[in-house]
């Protein structure tokens, strides 16, 4: 299989100085209902050189992957004690943080590219851009995103795996990525770099839409389109509920 996509790719290969990659995942899309408990994403794709020919000198390959969720705009609260009680006391407000983030590399990141070329494509956790609305100190905008990091890593929408990306004969890859009951839904995308010698040589990017199905699609729908009916109809189904079970307490 490996020397027929070889040989069918040479052609196009021909007029080529840079590798390109052609990279896959195994679901397109995700449907969530009330039964889902998560989803292992199948990350692969193949790395197609000059030529059809494999570099000949001793410098390793390696890949990343890196699926995003959709951004959003996050309130984060920094509580303080005071005479015994917790209180609010600063915040800082972020216009784009990613709702999920996921990185999955061939070796530790910090060991295939610079602080710079981390930083220009967000590579890692400590590399993700923010966007703080705010002109806060630099000192309180880090202590905010550490603690924004921490937070996300706790509900597993934020992880690193160094290490999850298998590489075959130079040539195939894959990583799985696993996707928690908890994801937002919305557009993912999940990109890939080829990385040697420290620079990033070829990328690519295939899209995932993550959405809820049956009750639960109808439910976002409706507090969406018909906000005010939905209102309505939560607060009459909480009257109801609430005096069917002031009825039942009654009788026994």
């Amino acid at each position: 299989m490996k020397r027929l996509l070889a040989l069918l790719l040479v052609p196009l290969l021909m007029g080529q100085s840079k590798p390109v990659l052609v990279p896959d995942v195994s679901q397109r899309d995700i449907e969530i209902a009330y039964s889902f408990t998560g989803a292992e994403l199948l990350l692969f794709g193949a790395i197609l050189y000059p030529g059809g020919r494999l570099p000949d000198d001793d410098k390793p390959t390696d890949i990343v992957v890196v699926v995003k969720g959709p951004v959003q705009s996050i309130l984060l609260r920094e509580k303080q004690k005071v005479a015994g009680i917790w209180v609010n006391a600063s915040r800082l407000r972020y216009r784009s943080a990613p709702s999920f983030y996921a990185i999955a590399s061939s070796r530790p990141i910090g060991q295939l590219v610079n602080d710079r070329t981390r930083a220009i494509y967000e590579l890692g956790l400590d590399s993700l851009q923010l966007s703080p609305a705010s002109s806060a100190p630099t000192e309180e905008q880090e202590r905010f995103a550490r603690g924004l990091v921490e937070l996300k890593r706790r509900s597993g929408l934020y992880f690193e795996a160094p290490g999850a990306v298998e590489i075959t004969d130079g040539v195939l890859y894959r990583a799985r990525v696993t996707i928690p009951a908890r994801v937002p839904v919305g557009r993912f995308t999940a990109e890939t770099f080829l990385i040697r010698d420290g620079r990033v040589l070829a990328a690519a990017t295939r899209d995932i839409d993550i959405r809820k199905s049956g009750f639960e699609r109808f439910v976002a729908r409706s507090a969406e389109r018909w906000s005010f009916v939905y209102g309505l109809s939560a607060v009459a189904l909480s009257v109801l509920f609430g005096w069917g079970a002031g009825q039942i307490a009654r009788r026994f």
